[in-house]
């Protein structure tokens, strides 16, 4: 084989490996610029004034109608023209210039409009620019949009603050539906505007309702810490007098723990008592209710005996009173006698007459 045979295999490789390398190539450098949202065509510069451009950074993009045509090349802060503006800045006054580019193809009139808004939740901001009635004036390369012509970004920390209070009344379940829409909004989906407003309507009707319910909680509240604040000393006296109670069982904790063993010891003590008397208590109680059950049976002559008992009382008390005896009389006699060979004799009885016998 000849030299320039063994060379074209050579040559056919490193063809092939020149131009991967150059197709490579250039779709990487596509991709990245296609990832970094770059532009290759001419581009003019304008300018811009806001009174504050928070969250706007070096490199966001510049749109129209939602279409990328440029992007933020610096921002830096300068003075307030003098005479004021429609807004009151005034000679003296900080504002924020905003420098950006726009492609060539791309003609601005002097009445654009130039609006910071939210590009994502992320924070991330870009510039919206809009036309305007007003004059059909082409805006030269390198020209200003005035601070009249601007809207600088919403601040959300504001805005939710504001909303505190709504999304303290509203249930989770509503606070994402209003947090959606608001976020919708943001995005320039103008048209959930008017559900927004209807469901903070219906917010503001639903308060409004109750508002009656709401002036009375605040009149009784009012009246409760009006009742505390007129006792504020006595209640001040409770809390001390509380922290010194506290305070005694902390620095007797001691004698409080063992007291309980000594607690414990004595019912364990009583335990047994009662487990050594149980049978004794048992038998007691039985026996007792054998003594309600008879006078429950001889309940006539218990409440007969106790209503003449008061009357015999004092008769025995006054004849009594004459010295430490008692005179007895037989007035009423009734007897049998039976003999041990089972003869009954003839009964006796006695029944004496006399007046000490008809009391």
């Amino acid at each position: 084989m000849s030299p320039r045979s063994l060379d074209r295999p050579t040559i056919a490789a490193g063809f092939k490996l020149t131009v991967f390398v150059a197709v490579t190539t250039v779709a990487t450098t596509l991709l990245a610029l296609t990832i970094a949202n770059v532009g290759l065509g001419r581009t003019q510069e304008y300018h811009a004034i806001f009174t504050d451009v928070t969250g706007v950074e070096k490199g966001d993009d510049v749109r129209i109608a939602g279409v990328r045509v440029g992007e933020v090349r610096r921002i830096r802060v300068v003075e307030g023209p003098g005479g004021g503006s429609a807004r009151g800045e005034g000679e003296g006054t900080l504002l924020a210039e905003l420098t950006f580019t726009v492609d060539a193809d791309q003609t601005l009139a002097r009445s654009t409009h130039a609006a910071i808004r939210f590009r994502n939740l992320v924070g991330q901001r870009y510039l919206a620019l809009t036309e305007a009635p007003g004059a059909p004036e082409s805006l030269p390369a390198g020209g200003t949009i005035p601070v009249t012509q601007t809207q600088p970004a919403l601040d959300l920390t504001v805005l939710f603050n504001g909303f505190k209070p709504l999304f303290a009344a509203l249930s989770p379940q509503d606070v994402n539906k209003l947090a959606y829409e608001i976020i919708q909004v943001l995005q320039g989906e103008a048209g959930t505007v008017e559900s927004l407003l209807a469901r903070t309507a219906s917010l503001t009707n639903t308060l409004a309702d109750k508002d009656k319910v709401i002036g009375d909680l605040i009149d009784n509240l009012t009246t409760v810490l009006t009742t505390v604040a007129q006792r504020d000393r006595r209640l001040s006296e409770l809390v001390v007098e509380l922290q010194r109670f506290i305070s005694g069982l902390s620095a007797d904790r001691k004698a409080i723990g063992d007291s309980l063993g000594s607690i414990v010891a004595l019912n364990q003590q009583t335990a047994d008592l009662l487990e050594d008397g149980r049978g004794d208590l048992k038998t007691d109680i039985a026996e007792l209710g054998k003594v309600a059950g008879t006078l429950d049976d001889n309940a006539s002559i218990v409440e007969r005996t106790l209503r003449t008992m008061p009357p015999k009382l004092t008769t025995l008390t006054r004849t009594a009173s004459y010295g430490s005896w008692f005179n007895f009389y037989l007035c009423d006699f009734d007897g049998r006698i039976v003999l041990p060979t089972g003869q009954e004799l003839p009964r006796a009885a006695l029944h004496v007459t006399d007046a000490r016998c008809q009391r």
